[in-house]
């Protein structure tokens, strides 16, 4: 409880250091280093609020324009394919099965089929038309400028400047630009496929077994409703 008192201004971080503590303490327990009583039993972590920010398209293409090409190829992945960063960042050419992108969710386990059409497939000919042309070309879909893998520091990196940038740039966007994560094109990918197909092809877009964690979780524009008359 001290801990989560002292830490509160990070809500989230402190939660999750509290469930390490709790696995690890019960994990000693089970290999029998200790029979003390789980320390973190009946300690409530801190209430998170529902995440609420929608990246609009002007704030999605007013960030793109700051960023570098490899940086672009990454934010048009995580939105078109709506997956984490951890996933999006882990696509390989292997993963390419004819018409058909595999996704393996991290987090899950779960398996994802995506068609590829549209814009994911032109976002893949252009990747592998810049990888054409590094002398040695990594054969994970996201690379930095010299071929090699984009790893989630190098991307965390590119993406805080290219955001910095733009914001600076955009004085009638900056709030709505500094407020933006990476993570909230996982949310855009839900909103816009709900608006265009419907909820349920937004939870299966993102790899859901209820919509219900769709809504809940990620579906932050309101549902379209019409007016009486």
């Amino acid at each position: 409880k001290i801990f989560l008192d002292k830490h509160k201004d990070k809500p989230t971080t402190a939660n999750r250091c509290k469930r390490l503590f709790s696995t690890i303490w019960n994990h000693a327990r089970g290999w029998g280093y200790t029979d003390a009583e789980n320390p973190c039993k009946g300690i409530m972590g801190h209430e998170l609020k529902k995440r609420e920010v929608y990246v609009t398209d002007a704030v999605l293409a007013a960030v793109r324009a700051h960023a570098s090409p490899q940086l672009a190829d990454a934010l048009d992945m995580a939105y078109l394919t709506g997956q984490r960063p951890g996933d999006t960042v882990l696509m390989h050419e292997d993963d390419i099965d004819g018409d058909w992108l595999l996704v393996g969710q991290g987090k899950t386990g779960k398996r994802l089929r995506l068609l590829i059409t549209g814009a994911l497939a032109d976002l893949l000919a252009r990747i592998n038309e810049r990888k054409a042309g590094c002398k040695e070309a990594s054969g994970y879909l996201l690379v930095k400028k010299d071929g090699r893998k984009m790893t989630r520091d190098a991307l965390r990196y590119q993406y805080d400047k290219a955001r910095e940038s733009a914001a600076a740039g955009n004085a009638d966007l900056d709030e709505e630009i500094k407020k933006m994560w990476f993570y909230d094109l996982r949310a855009k990918a839900a909103d816009d496929s709900a608006d265009a197909r419907g909820e349920q092809a937004a939870s299966d877009l993102l790899g859901h077994d209820s919509v219900k964690t769709t809504r809940r979780h990620y579906l932050r524009r309101g549902k379209i409703v019409v007016p009486t008359k």
